[in-house]
């Protein structure tokens, strides 16, 4: 079977809303392989702790490249302790730089409660505009729904559990089997 020929490892859906000095980080459980689920109970929300400094974590592509990630992540934080921004930044340089790391497929969602960040392997760190940040196949789902009811929900997880369900309703790739975790 040629590479082209290989259906591919699917999507996911993780968001991240922050409100009210909160932000909670949700991810579906969907792994699937073309057209077929290979699991449905999958975590793809982390929370990692390095030098007793809470960030939480959401990954969606590659299982293995986002985990080299979370450890390099980690690493840039335990370097730079409190300071997700230049730990994030520094992260971004580096899969943006290192021949190894600009193969790895993911994208992450990382928040302290005070800060929210969308990394990609461009080379971007981006903060959301509206206090909402969605990535995977089904994300652009789920940051609509979140920016629909954000205004008249209070809760940033009742926020982020809405915003998955319409997501699972709409993408063959999300399902709603959440893992959730906030900070803040």
């Amino acid at each position: 079977m040629a590479e082209s020929d290989f259906p591919g490892w699917h999507g996911t859906t993780i968001i991240g809303v922050r409100k009210g000095g909160k932000v909670v980080v949700a991810g579906d459980g969907q792994v699937s392989l073309g057209q077929t689920v290979i699991k449905g109970t999958a975590c793809k929300v982390r929370r990692l702790s390095p030098g007793g400094y809470d960030v939480v974590a959401g990954f969606a592509g590659s299982t293995a490249d986002a985990f080299t990630l979370l450890e390099r992540l980690e690493a840039k934080l335990e370097a730079t302790p409190g300071q997700l921004a230049r730990a994030s930044v520094e992260l971004a340089k580096d899969w943006r730089t290192d021949k190894y790391l600009q193969k790895l497929e993911a994208m992450l969602i990382v928040t302290d409660g005070k800060d929210l960040f969308v990394i990609t392997g461009a080379g971007d760190v981006l903060e959301p505009e509206n206090d909402i940040a969605a990535i995977g196949s089904g994300g652009n789902f789920a940051l609509a729904a979140a920016r629909g009811v954000y205004d008249y929900v209070e809760d940033p997880e009742q926020i982020a559990r809405k915003a998955m369900a319409i997501a699972s309703d709409i993408c063959v790739y999300t399902n709603g089997n959440l893992t959730v975790e906030s900070i803040g």
